[in-house]
């Protein structure tokens, strides 16, 4: 396929995209009464070969060839990175700092628990053939399964915040600030299967010292350096195409520099989001990345990851039957521990359930494990598929979990934070319509 070809079908490929995610987005709202992004990965799945693949073949593999795979893998990671970097922003680092018990204690929990039912049930998987590489360890495949059980759907969590009208709260923030660590905690053992499989050893030595010191330097040089940015934001009243570029520049410099050292280009964004000084120069940026990023790049992750989806594997009832064991435990797993963690350290029930529900949902940082996991050959399609489809529903349980046991006691207290009073912040615009 000639350079031109390939032009003329990403163009068609992105029409198709955006298409599908706001249709299917918009359905899902409508009569789900589930948030657009949960939709959107719904849609990614669509488009692959378990139903698009399924119904007209021809027509699938004409539009999503193997050679366009590459740009499409780009565009997902630079949507993903900057939705993070736009999290980052609206992360409220005072209530992370004034509910850090509790946000350590349900992070622990939340991967403690999975870990141990990892141990559990992985010897079960390891003995079904093709659900494991045949070189993995025992050990290996136990941390990687715990990583995968453990792991929150960090972006699509504060996405659901956000659309439920959380961001700000104490509640929002804790959720996020436990989710935060759980992943980093996650992608710390994935690095350390990564090591172990073939990378060496040095591979889990680099991404922890480099993680940590990047953490460190964003969490307390980088909001010295960067005020001078907001000072001058503040002063102009709006973000110039300078100030612009500058920031993108270190969006970009930041993801290269946690894909280098072995985490991965979402956390870059994150912690630099983190970093950015308050005021006006957050809110123009949200403004004015926010709709591009929510409504063309961010599909295209969802779409890359449903190409790789063939939920007709999972057909077979033996097969089926281990797909919906690996489900019920990873919901009792994550979303009970994190529940017990919350109300040991004080929280009422309802935010205990409601943080509980939020911390079960996996979507997207699922999605991201799982793809490396398929493409470093730790495991086959099959597992693959069964991990989307646990990804997918304890998503899709998130939402109407949360509305029925948090969503409905707030809005008779008229209140959307049981941790304190808190103002919430309004969608945006670009968010909304996200």
């Amino acid at each position: 396929m000639t350079t031109a070809q390939l032009s003329i079908l990403f163009f068609l490929q992105l029409f198709t995209i955006v298409a599908a995610c706001r249709a299917v987005g918009w359905l899902a709202k409508r009569f789900l009464g589930q948030p657009q992004v949960v939709g959107e990965m719904i849609a990614g799945v669509v488009l692959g070969p378990s139903l698009f693949g399924l119904i007209a073949p021809d027509w699938q593999a004409a539009l999503f060839p193997t050679e366009t795979r590459g740009i499409l893998y780009v565009g997902a990671q630079l949507g993903v990175g900057l939705y993070m970097f736009l999290v980052g922003l609206r992360f409220q680092s005072d209530h992370f700092r004034s509910h850090a018990r509790s946000a350590a204690a349900v992070s622990i929990s939340g991967m403690a628990a999975p870990f141990l039912v990892a141990i559990a049930i992985t010897p079960w998987l390891m003995g079904v053939p093709g659900l494991f590489s045949p070189e993995l360890t025992k050990g290996e495949a136990t941390l990687f399964m715990g990583a995968c059980i453990a792991i929150t759907a960090f972006p699509m969590l504060a996405r659901i915040i956000h659309e439920r009208g959380l961001s700000g709260t104490p509640l929002g923030t804790l959720s996020l600030s436990a989710g935060a660590i759980d992943d980093a905690g996650a992608w710390t053992v994935l690095a350390i299967v990564l090591a172990s499989f073939g990378d060496g050893p040095g591979v889990a030595v680099k991404a922890i010292t480099c993680g940590v010191l990047f953490a460190l330097f964003m969490l307390f040089a980088a909001p010295r350096l960067l005020a001078p940015l907001g000072r001058l934001v503040e002063r102009a009243g709006t973000v110039s195409h300078g100030v612009l570029a500058s920031v993108l520049m270190m969006f970009l410099l930041s993801a290269f520099l946690m894909d280098w050292a072995g985490i991965h280009a979402v956390f870059g964004g994150f912690l630099l989001g983190t970093a950015m000084p308050r005021g006006r120069l957050t809110e123009e940026l949200a403004r004015q990345l926010e709709p591009f990023t929510v409504v063309l790049l961010l599909p295209m992750f969802f779409t890359f990851s449903g190409l790789n989806t063939q939920l007709t594997l999972v057909g077979d009832p033996g097969l089926l039957s281990i797909a919906l064991a690996i489900l019920v435990a990873s919901v009792l797993a994550k979303g009970g521990a994190c529940w017990a963690a919350a109300r040991l350290t004080g929280q009422t029930n309802a935010t205990a359930l409601g943080i509980g529900a939020l911390m079960n949902a996996r979507g997207l940082m699922e999605l991201i494990i799982i793809n490396i996991g398929l493409q470093r050959g730790i495991i086959g399609p099959t597992l693959f598929s069964m991990l989307v489809l646990m990804a997918i529903l304890t998503t899709l349980m998130a939402s109407p979990l949360f509305e029925f046991v948090y969503g409905r006691k707030a809005r008779a207290d008229g209140s959307m934070g049981d941790l304190g009073d808190q103002p919430v912040i309004p969608d945006t615009p670009g968010h909304a319509a996200g």
